[in-house]
């Protein structure tokens, strides 16, 4: 068989960090290094984390994933001979990577024990759409640094500059510059107040006469066009706001933990 395609990458790669002894989990063993077993436990879970990532199950992927957790092992082995299990920046790394990993579970549990019903996710549907108002815009901008460099904008588009050209040659907005300045089909919301606020006050084809500034920089930006917007319907973004409402909640009980916390 080839085994190429699983040439031999770090487990923590696969978002797999294990920071319990190899000998102390779980029964059965896939190998036994140096007397030190590598339990079916580790195994079932790398395993788990590559199919989750779109790697097909297969005789072929487990043996490679095996022979992966043998060298981990050497090396884990080699790196405590040396001790660097008790090198403080390593000791470190270790907790964090633990507090990772539980603060995950614990979110994940969280997810998992809190299911949103429909008539809060339709509230929730209800609620954003009305925030996206009834017309999006297609807009473009030029974002520089200062107020002047934005006002020298100004002059030299009522002199005639081009827009598109300006944008490509002096705006700093990477996203945009090499497209014109063009900031494609959106609701207003999706933009900072000031910008929003200037965008929806222009005319079709109209550029602003004054910069903008917002905290990304000073603008001059221009409307292309303007259309009714037709939101998506509930079952398209259903699982969005299932995702909205879940990380709301979560991040209420984060808000209440740490209020509730002593912290000296």
């Amino acid at each position: 068989m080839r085994l190429t395609k699983f040439l031999y990458v770090p487990l923590a790669v696969l978002g797999f960090v294990c920071t319990t002894p190899l000998s102390a989990q779980g029964s059965g063993t896939v190998a036994k290094v140096n007397g030190m077993a590598i339990p079916q436990s580790r195994l079932d879970l790398v395993i788990k984390a590559a199919t989750a990532q779109g790697q097909p199950d297969s005789a072929e992927m487990r043996n490679a994933l095996r022979e992966n957790l043998i060298t981990e092992e050497v090396l884990t082995q080699e790196a405590i001979k040396k001790g660097l299990d008790r090198n403080p920046d390593v000791v470190t790394q270790i907790d964090l990577a633990r507090q990772g990993i539980l603060i995950r579970a614990y979110q994940a549990d969280f997810m998992r024990n809190n299911p949103v019903s429909d008539d809060e996710l339709r509230k929730e549907y209800e609620s954003v759409k009305s925030q996206m108002g009834d017309k999006e815009y297609k807009a473009r901008h030029i974002l520089v640094e200062t107020e002047q460099e934005a006002k020298d904008l100004v002059a030299s588009l009522k002199k005639g500059g081009v827009f598109e050209k300006l944008a490509s040659e002096r705006s700093i907005d990477t996203g945009s510059k090499s497209n014109g300045g063009e900031l494609g089909w959106s609701s207003s919301a999706v933009y900072v107040k000031p910008f929003s606020d200037a965008l929806t006050k222009l005319k079709k084809g109209e550029t602003t006469s004054q910069p903008v500034q917002t905290p990304f920089g000073w603008h001059v930006i221009r409307l292309d066009d303007v259309r009714t917007a037709v939101p998506p319907s509930f079952d398209e973004v259903k699982q969005n706001m299932q995702q909205r409402v879940l990380q709301r909640k979560f991040a209420a009980v984060v808000e209440s933990l740490r209020k509730n916390a002593k912290v000296e």
